[in-house]
């Protein structure tokens, strides 16, 4: 299992081989670092810690940090029997041997590789039922006034009360989003460049968990 962290740089036009524009998301990935691996006898679960975005000022590490000295820390399960890879380059069938301090970057991937995405979307504050739920909203005439885009009656003669789950306003945004089967067009070793074929979700910065 193929696994890294990176932050959305943007979006921009890529031509493909068959010389039609595609629209692709700029994301710099990694270098990640194992920082702890966790053992089935030791922990009951088998898995690796990676940290992304070392602090280097000295006056932004916590005490809590001490020997994590990264912004971000994600934890991933192993699966026994799945390649992975590390700085080397060498696949390793059993995921067990990576160490602590194994560089985790962008050259596990290749280009045409199929991964998945997952990161926090956009927040777009406090919304109406039109936006969220793309209600049709009232008609423009006859007698409706200063109603024009409320949701209307939410409740009914039974069960007399508002059903769970009923589509309301509320805040919109703001929930991690996973997208899947996403093609990698291209991969920038120098600059530690993942250029992605479509949308992920996110503003500019956000942090992303890429899984081949």
């Amino acid at each position: 299992m193929k696994f890294i962290l990176g932050q959305k740089i943007g979006m921009s036009q890529l031509f493909g081989k068959d010389s039609k524009v595609a629209p692709v998301t700029l994301i710099e990935v990694g270098p990640c670092y194992v920082l702890q691996k966790k053992t089935k006898e030791k922990d009951g679960y088998e898995a690796l810690q990676i940290g992304f975005n070392k602090i280097e000022k000295k006056n932004k590490i916590l005490k809590s940090q001490k020997g994590k000295e990264y912004k971000y820390i994600k934890e991933y399960r192993l699966q026994s029997n799945r390649v992975s890879s590390i700085e080397s380059g060498q696949n390793i069938k059993d995921p067990l041997d990576i160490k602590v301090g194994d560089k985790i970057d962008v050259s596990i991937f290749k280009e045409g590789d199929k991964v998945k995405i997952a990161g926090i979307s956009k927040g777009k504050g406090f919304q109406g039922a039109i936006k969220m739920w793309n209600f049709a909203g009232k008609f423009a005439s006859h007698g409706v006034k200063h109603e024009h885009r409320s949701i209307g009656s939410i409740g009914g003669r039974f069960p007399q009360r508002v059903v769970p789950g009923k589509k309301m306003p509320g805040r919109m945004g703001g929930e991690r989003i996973t997208v899947k089967n996403l093609e990698i067009m291209k991969i920038d070793l120098e600059n530690n460049l993942l250029i992605i074929k479509g949308a992920v979700s996110g503003r500019k910065g956000t942090l992303l968990e890429i899984k081949g």
